[in-house]
């Protein structure tokens, strides 16, 4: 190995058999550094995995896993053959450097709370409409036709709202119907004042990023997670603390073990992504007083919570708050389609003002136009409408979708319907990668996402991640046979 170029880098690797972290992933983590860095150049010849399991002394199914997770992510290709290989059509490193010679150092064993972009995992490509995509809405036709109506009338009473700057808060009308629709269906207690529109969940987070300043900026963050809640605040320079999550939602005991001092959590209570487990009422309860005595802020994302599919909705974490320590954020995006790109925070009332300003520095304001259109179809009720309809819609095509997985595979998978959100989670048997029945299912035209891709630290889960909000119910049974033979190989 010694002369071969490129393997330096390799020689840097340590596994430390004592983390959190399992092996294949330190490793995984390690190699794509490596890559990204530049010290594993593009057209690089990897080491058999027999080869760098014997440098590191680890068993070589973890290098397998390992190098199965870099193919399916195309940071590697592999060429029958002749091996495994860097992939050559990787962008050129950033190096503010450039054309001076670089020190040969080790590469830095990457760590949670790490800003490296790299560690991107996009859930939610809204241009892939491939089954069984995340994040996909459908709107019928009585949606779609009341929407050209309301732009048309928008735009036919085009006034001086419209030709100045507006109010970077939002405008009142939608403030006020969001927050009519918050009190009733979510139990949320808020004023109008209270509420800041936003382009959706992920500027809100970036929002939160903003205000909070000081150099001891430390959070924590579920694990598994949404990935880009978590890069979004590594990138502005948070201390990130991934907590676990088990069957009754973020374990607060270890967050307050882990990092007592943290100046918030990011959190999913409702349904959390991506396991949809729900947060226990004991740890809510836990968690607010944790958050009054330690002055810390909980930021509830409140995603999908429109779609509950058995009885009511559960009530919000920040309806339970006494103390004014939730921000309690939501979006439109969900609830209608993604292209809308609204939202909104609730805010405790000393916050109102930082985040306005933060956001008048950050895009200036919410399109017009567009709030316009939505106040107009929440204020005449096309939008509890359009929920009531997808709501049965979404549990339709849930239902098909848990059948024709039991019926296909369910010597493969084990699936329970959720009770609530736009996917369902399928945990896989006998030992089966998650990662290369992704790889698979893409050969099939079929987009399955790996959960053991959204962990940090714990100790990942191996199971598919499967949208159904996006798919008529009649194709659901199609698709899964086509899924089906990717299990066959």
């Amino acid at each position: 190995m010694k002369n071969r170029p490129g393997w330096a880098a390799l020689y840097a690797f340590e596994v430390d058999r004592a983390a959190a972290a399992p092996v294949f992933r330190q490793v995984y983590l390690q190699l794509r550094s490596a890559i990204l860095s530049g010290a594993l150049r593009p057209g690089t010849k990897l080491p058999s995995t027999r080869e760098l399991a014997t440098q590191l002394g680890i068993s070589r199914s973890a290098v397998v896993a390992a190098f199965e997770q870099l193919l399916a992510e195309g940071y590697a290709v592999a060429k029958k053959g002749a091996g495994t290989f860097v992939a050559s059509d990787l962008p050129e490193p950033f190096d503010v450097g450039r054309g001076r010679s670089k020190p040969s150092t080790p590469v830095p064993k990457p760590t949670a709370s790490s800003g490296d972009l790299g560690d991107f995992v996009d859930v939610t490509v809204q241009s892939d409409a491939r089954p069984f995509n995340l994040g996909r809405t459908l709107i019928d036709a009585r949606t779609a036709e009341l929407w050209r109506k309301l732009n048309a009338r928008t735009l036919r009473s085009f006034g001086g709202d419209h030709l100045g700057y507006g109010d970077p808060q939002g405008m009142l009308g939608l403030r006020k119907s969001v927050c009519d629709y918050l009190q009733a269906a979510r139990a949320v207690r808020c004023e109008p004042g209270q509420v800041l529109i936003t382009a959706g969940t992920q500027q809100a987070v970036d929002l939160v990023a903003r205000v909070m300043q000081g150099p001891d900026k430390e959070v924590w963050v579920e694990d598994p997670g949404y990935p880009l809640t978590r890069l979004a605040l590594a990138a502005a320079g948070a201390k990130v603390r991934p907590i676990p999550v088990d069957q009754y939602g973020l374990d607060v005991a270890e967050g307050i073990r882990r990092a007592p001092n943290a100046r918030a959590v990011f959190i999913t209570p409702s349904h959390q992504f991506p396991k949809g487990v729900v947060l226990s009422m004991a740890r809510r309860l836990e968690l607010l007083a944790w958050a009054r005595v330690s002055g810390a802020w909980i930021v509830e994302d409140d995603y999908a919570s429109e779609f509950r599919y058995g009885g009511r909705p559960l009530a919000s974490l920040q309806g339970l708050d006494e103390a004014e320590r939730v921000i309690y954020i939501g979006t439109l995006n969900k609830a209608l389609f993604p292209g809308l790109r609204l939202g909104y925070a609730v805010l405790p009332p000393p916050l109102v003002r930082p985040f306005v300003t933060a956001r008048y520095l950050m895009d200036r304001q919410p399109s017009t136009l567009c709030q316009a259109v939505v106040t107009a179809f929440m204020e005449e009720g096309h939008f509890a409408s359009h929920i009531r309809r997808m709501r049965d819609k979404y549990r339709t095509q849930r239902d098909a979708l848990v059948t024709a997985l039991r019926r296909r595979l369910g010597d493969h998978v084990t699936v329970d319907p959720p009770d609530q959100g736009m996917h369902l989670v399928a945990y896989t048997r006998q030992g089966l990668s998650d990662v290369a029945i992704e790889r698979a299912a893409r050969e099939h035209e079929i987009v399955v996402r790996a959960m053991s891709r959204l962990y940090v630290e714990a100790p990942p889960q191996s199971a598919l991640m499967l949208g159904f909000s996006g798919y008529p119910h009649q194709s659901i049974a199609p698709a899964i046979a086509r899924l089906a033979r990717a299990f066959e190989r």
